[in-house]
């Protein structure tokens, strides 16, 4: 007796045993939020055990732009004085909406639209001299 391969099951196996990979996707509107996004905007969506996160906000508040807050996962965690926090479980399914795989995960939007978003890497830049391209004499 021979053994016949099921190519169709051996795909659906596999697919199955690999990890759902979250992505928040560049060009997406922005789920449901309570601001208005007229312009360029930073959302910062965080979670209680990010850690210590002072070089990010550091480096948010200086560049500039609105900073939105979201404190997703249901328990409260600081941010710099003079930014407000958005809380609850708005909040997380705002998170979960944006497919959001790890906190801290830094969005740059315009016009409610995602320009770009770096998942847990935030460095520090956010590229926006990329975007407004060389400086005209």
């Amino acid at each position: 007796m021979t053994l016949r391969r099921a190519p169709l099951l051996t795909l659906l196996l596999a697919l199955g045993t690999m990890p759902a990979q979250a992505r928040v996707r560049l060009g997406d509107a922005l789920p449901a939020h309570p601001w208005v996004s007229p312009g360029r905007e930073v959302i910062v969506v965080y979670s209680h055990d990010c850690g210590d996160l002072g070089e990010l906000w550091r480096a948010i508040l200086d560049s500039g732009l609105p900073v939105r807050a979201v404190n997703a996962e249901d328990i409260p965690a600081p941010a710099p004085s003079g930014v407000n926090v958005w809380r609850g479980a708005d909040a997380t399914t705002f998170a979960r909406s944006l497919r959001v795989g790890t906190y801290p995960a830094v969005i740059l939007a315009q016009g409610g639209r995602i320009l770009n978003a770096w998942e847990g890497t935030f460095r520090g830049d956010l590229g926006l001299a990329d975007l407004d391209g060389p400086a005209t004499p």
